[in-house]
């Protein structure tokens, strides 16, 4: 399976809403490291959690 998300991209998590907006700072296969506002750091399993994208212009409304 391909993951169509790259280093820089903002993400969100689908269950953990707390966590805020998330930037990703690496992809190695399944594996995504994600920087989030609220979380820090954490290491994501793309193939048990889908990560949601987000539109860069969304990330301009956060407050």
């Amino acid at each position: 399976m391909v993951y169509d998300i790259a280093p820089g991209a903002f993400v969100r998590h689908p269950t953990q809403s707390d966590w805020g907006l998330g930037q990703v700072q690496s992809v190695d296969g399944t594996r995504i490291t994600v920087n989030f506002e609220n979380a820090g750091k954490h290491l994501i399993n793309a193939e048990i959690i889908n990560l949601q994208t987000v539109d860069e212009a969304e990330t301009n409304d956060e407050s």
